[in-house]
């Protein structure tokens, strides 16, 4: 009767009152659909914010072109550098449903802020004609520029606690250990990158008109209701959640071993390395590398290093002594580390694409019939870049491969270096285009809002860019998931979503710098006050050449990297999406 019983339980989750979970009251589709709701709708409101910001600040507000951009890419790059807090807390501290929770009210409570910083005239400044020559425009006070910030970042904070723990509670609905829910899982998370995909189409489409058309403060009013009702939609499905229980940070497991191996970094390791501590069961033992043999130290036993603990008995003080395999994987994550820099550049690249590549749109004749297109909406060609490209790759690239190599499709590092190359060619095509659009620019006389010149010679770089995302994305997510020990997956992919977070930040601080060395006190230089007075061509050039050197740095470093033997088939394009259970980010 027991056993019975237990057939009907999933093992290592619980329902919302702390009970095994019954597997036929718990789990499944329906829950799974609820958190997606979530999701989704944080899309909505990030890209549909973050696209057409910059037009915000240039054109409301009355700030300078560069700094436009960069309190763009300083707000993207927070968002996803607070992932890793996200994770932190919800392995650690609150679990994934009520990190959920709190953290769309935060981001509900971020898109109201800014639906009312944009309709309060006080907390804007005074209307003019931003590309007037006049100094008649007032940029915004510090008091303004304050109360936008906060709402800004009130949005970060929410996307990264929902985005480090969003896919990871949907995974959490299905048992690995059912072949039946096990396919369930697959197919929901090829349909869960569909559905976000659909997210981002609506932000940069109908949000970004609704913006430019209707009001601000009516599309993120509508964020803001969008969210209200998917956490009602959410907390909804309580009673139907499967609940499991946190293993605990990778972070802090990482920590423990670099303090251990600091505390004795004067001791000299032992000839025989069976003679360091290792306290894991065979079967989940990781071979030992003689990489960094530095960190090695963490698990040589010394007097003091095991504690009583509650129970009476003596253990390891985690902090003192760590077992070699948890060394091994410490080893495994800094591996990891030359590939993933050298990948942040491309994000770099991406980050023009939601900053100067709208303010160059906004610039150029965008009408098709009557109809005028938002510039914010030009990135809809990078998206539907991205569907094309994963589209073509398994539908007919994939099938090629496989058949002229007889591999199932380009490895991650591979597919890595594409993103890369097509990334260079982006800023190729756009410092080709900024350059015929600079020579429009001169050629008219006064100073007009409209280029006579078509916003769609912007395309191949939206194209390139969009499609370079396809591939480096894919690549990154695989690299970084299959090349990292077990039990670091969620720490591995928040590794990979910090080279988001740095190549927004690594903008700003280009931008920064070029603003520095070539600006003048009138405003000119390349990054000039108004566009049509600079050379973004030439800050879209220094681009070309830091990511060409950057590709040769990669080249180097995916010949020096040792890959891990894999237990299975490398996961391709298709696949990503079905190791999503591993993705809190």
């Amino acid at each position: 009767m027991q056993e019975g019983k237990m057939s009907w339980t999933v093992a290592d989750a619980v329902d919302y009152k702390g009970y095994p979970a019954d597997r036929s009251k718990t789990g499944g589709w329906v829950p799974a659909a609820l958190i997606l709701g979530i999701e989704i709708v944080e899309r909505l409101s990030t890209m549909g914010i973050a696209v057409n910001l910059v037009t915000y600040m240039i054109g409301v507000m009355h700030l300078p072109s560069s700094t436009s951009a960069n309190i763009v890419t300083d707000f993207m790059g927070t968002s996803f550098l607070l992932c890793l807090l996200g994770g932190f807390l919800a392995d650690s501290f609150l679990g994934r449903y009520k990190t959920i929770g709190i953290f769309a009210a935060i981001q509900t409570l971020g898109t109201a802020s800014l639906a009312i910083s944009t309709k309060l005239p006080q907390l804007r400044p005074p209307p003019c004609n931003p590309r007037s020559n006049s100094n008649t425009c007032q940029p915004a006070n510090g008091f303004q520029m304050g109360i936008l910030y906060v709402a800004l970042y009130l949005i970060a904070l929410g996307t990264g606690g929902l985005k480090s723990s969003v896919s990871g509670f949907g995974s959490d609905q299905f048992d690995e250990k059912d072949e039946k829910e096990k396919s369930q899982m697959a197919y929901f998370f090829n349909r869960f990158f569909l559905f976000i995909s659909f997210g981002t189409l609506a932000a940069v489409t109908v949000l970004v008109y609704v913006q430019d058309e209707v009001s601000r403060t009516w599309a993120y009013a509508v964020c803001s209701v969008c969210m209200i009702i998917a956490i009602l939609v959410f907390l909804s499905g309580t009673k139907r959640y499967r609940f499991k229980k946190s293993m605990g940070s990778p972070i802090v497991h990482i920590c423990q071993v670099i303090a251990a191996a600091i505390r004795k970094r004067k001791l000299e390791l032992p000839y025989n390395v069976a003679s360091l501590y290792e306290d894991t069961p065979e079967p989940s033992r990781i071979e030992h590398t003689d990489q960094f043999r530095f960190l090695e130290k963490a698990a040589i036993v010394v007097e003091g290093d095991f504690e009583e603990n509650l129970s009476g008995g003596s253990g390891p003080n985690p902090w003192k002594l760590c077992s070699l395999t948890r060394v091994e994987e410490v080893k495994m994550m800094v591996r990891l580390l030359p590939v993933w820099a050298t990948t942040i550049i491309f994000w770099t690249t991406y980050a023009q694409m939601i900053t100067f590549s709208v303010e160059q749109a906004s610039t150029m004749e965008r009408n098709v019939g009557s109809f005028q297109i938002p510039a914010g909406s030009l990135t809809v060609f990078f998206v539907a870049a991205i569907l094309i490209t994963l589209a073509l790759y398994d539908r007919i690239i994939m099938p090629l491969w496989k058949k002229w190599k007889g591999k199932p499709g380009f490895t991650s590092l591979q597919r890595i270096a594409i993103g890369l190359v097509l990334s260079t060619l982006g800023m190729v095509a756009a410092s080709v285009c900024e350059k015929k659009r600079l020579t429009v620019a001169k050629s008219v006389t006064g100073n007009p809002a409209t280029l006579p010149i078509s916003v769609f010679i912007l395309i191949p770089q939206f194209f390139l860019v969009g499609s370079g995302e396809a591939f480096i994305y894919t690549g990154q997510l695989d690299f970084f998931i299959t090349q990292s020990p077990k039990g670091m997956k969620t720490m591995s992919t928040g590794l990979f979503l910090t080279t988001l977070s740095l190549g927004f930040f690594v903008s700003s601080f280009l931008v920064a710098v070029v603003k520095k060395v070539t600006g003048t006190h009138d405003g000119q230089g390349w990054l000039a006050d108004n566009i049509n007075k600079g050379r973004l061509d030439l800050f879209y050039a220094l681009l070309t050449i830091l990511s060409a050197i950057n590709f040769v740095a990669f080249l180097a470093c995916s010949l020096w990297y040792k890959p891990k033997k894999p237990k299975a088939t490398t996961m391709q394009m298709g696949e990503i999406n079905n190791n999503s259970a591993e993705n809190r980010c």
